[in-house]
């Protein structure tokens, strides 16, 4: 499938001479930025102030970003004409005797957003709208140490069938994957659980079967810019995601952006070391936090404790049981959560990000979860003055969070929308 026939959008194209490089001291260049980039990177924040305030007028608008209206209007204006943001109906106007004002918004016919949520043995794709809506949701299986080219004919089959549902080209294809991504270079460098991924070069595949701009990154950063999105991140401009399952990873918003690290390799958190000449980590290393804080640790403690079934405890069992009386089920938790608190107690005493979104198998554990969590870091970390510590969980569903962080790449990516 490829959509031969896109909208000639210009909102994000990356141009090579957008940016003027001049020589500095030492061997070191100074990057001066353009017009047409700071043009890029206005309508950037004039669609992040949507995204996070919700319709809004130009008076308002020009409020929010500290210009005069006649700036916003330059902004906005091309937008609206490409069809990108539409106007609504007029409403009174705050000040007495003002112009009637006309809410600015995402327009619901705006081409979409493709959003792949890549784990292994599973797939999950979908079309989401510029206002976070998911439709044409496709689920799909593969082996995780099968044949590779039976993998991208179950992908390209599942995206295919989504895809087919847009009624325009979409803007793009955004790739949440698991395992350690190139995201430069649009690589699955390697995915212990899923060996058939590793050294896939899945961007330039799927760019060249549906000719549609494709951008790939690790899962945790795709749950943090749908946090970021959509989430309890929303307005925030530090803070981090963390995820647990049968792998842990981590995820940063610093200052305002999504940090990567280079060629993404930034935020394997899973893999830095909390217990010296602890437990052997499928990395190969030892005394990852991976393996005290994820569900394997879990589903082991549980069967050596003698939980009945103890390959199904999960961390919402055991706040069920726990409520139930079950000292056994509290006492687990709470060791669990004390697990997952030492890699966040690490985190805050290096970066001091003092907000952090929970995800994955802990956040089934809901609020209880999450509060027993804090009150570990809070025990163990080293506070400053007027320090607070927030720990929370997204209720909106992992799935859904990746998908929408997923469409957010592309967003950032050819939209020039910053996250």
């Amino acid at each position: 499938m490829k959509f031969e026939n896109q909208p000639s959008y210009s909102l994000g194209q990356r141009s090579p001479s957008s940016k003027e490089v001049l020589p500095g001291e030492g061997g070191v260049n100074v990057t001066l930025v353009s017009q047409s980039t700071l043009g890029e990177i206005n309508r950037g924040r004039v669609l992040q102030a949507l995204y996070d305030n919700g319709p809004k007028s130009r008076a308002e608008l020009a409020r929010l970003a500290g210009v005069n209206r006649t700036t916003i209007t330059g902004i906005v204006q091309p937008m609206i004409e490409e069809g990108l943001l539409v106007e609504g109906d007029a409403v009174p106007s705050d000040f007495k005797g003002g112009k009637p004002a006309r809410p600015i918004y995402f327009n619901p016919e705006a081409p979409m957003l493709g959003a792949v949520l890549l784990l292994p043995g599973r797939i999950q794709t979908c079309l989401v709208t510029l206002s976070g809506e998911i439709k044409a949701l496709r689920k799909a299986q593969f082996d995780p140490r099968g044949d590779r080219d039976a993998f991208l004919t179950i992908m390209k089959d599942t995206l295919s069938a989504t895809l087919s549902q847009a009624n325009r080209a979409p803007f793009g294809i955004g790739i949440a994957s698991g395992g350690m991504i190139d995201s430069d270079n649009g690589v699955i460098l390697a995915v212990n659980l899923a060996p058939v991924l590793t050294g896939l070069p899945l961007v330039d595949i799927l760019q060249e079967h549906y000719a549609l701009p494709v951008v790939i990154d690790h899962h945790p950063r795709a749950l943090l810019v749908g946090d970021r999105w959509f989430g309890p991140g929303r307005g925030q401009q530090t803070f981090a995601a963390i995820y647990t399952g049968e792998v842990l990873g981590g995820a940063f918003y610093i200052d305002g952006r999504v940090y990567r690290g280079l060629a993404g390799s930034g935020g394997e958190l899973g893999h830095t070391v909390v217990q010296i000449d602890g437990e052997l980590c499928n990395c190969g290393k030892h005394g990852c936090w991976e393996t005290v804080a994820a569900l394997p640790w879990l589903r082991r403690e549980a069967a050596q404790m003698g939980f009945e079934e103890p390959e199904s405890i999960t961390a919402a069992r055991l706040v069920n049981e726990a409520a139930e009386g079950s000292k056994a089920a509290d006492d687990l938790l709470d060791r669990y959560a004390r697990n997952v608190a030492f890699g966040i107690l690490n985190l805050q005493q290096t970066l001091s990000l003092n907000s952090y979104v929970l995800h994955g198998d802990i956040a089934g554990g809901g609020d209880i979860a999450a509060e027993r969590v804090r009150q570990h870091v809070e025990q163990l970390v080293r506070k400053r003055p007027n320090q607070e510590i927030s720990i929370t969980v997204n209720g909106i569903g992992e799935g859904h969070t990746a998908l929408r962080g997923a469409a957010g790449l592309v967003l950032s990516s050819h939209l020039k929308l910053v996250i």
